[in-house]
């Protein structure tokens, strides 16, 4: 076993700033997410899981991605116009430091910055943090039916691993099919450079909102 699990820290980088997550996160959280947009993909259960106020996403948000064998971490943009803005929360979770695996998951982000900087910068951030400390191997999943959020994956450089059937409840009562993808360490390189090449294509732009949803992988 070489794995070593990290602590709580901030990961920063040129578009994003990763943060590990707070109650002061929330009214940032809630302006970010509360988006039936958001949920349509399975996000948080689905359509059906999005909570129906801002007390009820509160109490939602607070537990979602959290555990102790997880770090939630909130997005935050770096320059740029919406400076300083929350756009999004994802979670290191499932830590096995015996197998050294790990699962990168529970993940949303504010439709305006969909198809962006901030997933590839948030995923390079976080994935450096595990294969940094010893894990030799990273799942993302998605619902199914999520073309594009396992479009998203496959652009990252993830592998298909298959589909686990009948996995996951959904909010409406209903049975997610899940569509597993991993990243391993020897195969961390190429990914992490491919993530880097896309980054640097954006040059000094910052992130900027999109006006209205875009329905292209992220």
């Amino acid at each position: 076993m070489t794995a070593v699990r990290p602590e709580p820290a901030v990961l920063a980088g040129r578009f994003v700033r990763l943060e590990p997550f707070s109650p002061e996160h929330l009214p940032g959280l809630f302006t970010a997410l509360w988006h039936p947009e958001v949920f349509a993909g399975g996000y948080g259960g689905g359509p059906a899981g999005q909570p129906r106020d801002r007390e009820a996403f509160d109490a939602w948000a607070s537990a979602y991605g959290i555990g102790p064998d997880s770090l939630r971490f909130v997005v935050r943009l770096v320059g740029g116009p919406h400076d300083g803005e929350i756009v999004g929360a994802s979670t290191l979770g499932d830590l096995d430091e015996e197998r050294e695996h790990a699962h990168i998951g529970w993940t949303g982000y504010d439709p305006r910055v969909w198809a962006t900087q901030v997933n590839p910068e948030t995923k390079l951030l976080m994935l450096g943090l595990a294969f940094s400390r010893g894990y030799g191997r990273v799942k993302l999943q998605a619902d199914e039916r999520n073309a594009r959020s396992r479009g998203a994956m496959l652009k990252l450089g993830a592998q298909f691993e298959g589909i686990v059937r009948r996995d996951v409840r959904r909010a409406d009562g209903t049975w997610r099919d899940s569509a597993v993808y991993s990243i391993l360490i020897d195969e961390w390189p190429a990914v992490k450079a491919g993530l880097e090449a896309r980054l640097a294509a954006y040059g000094e732009r910052p992130v900027l909102f999109h006006t209205l949803p875009v329905i292209p992988g992220a």
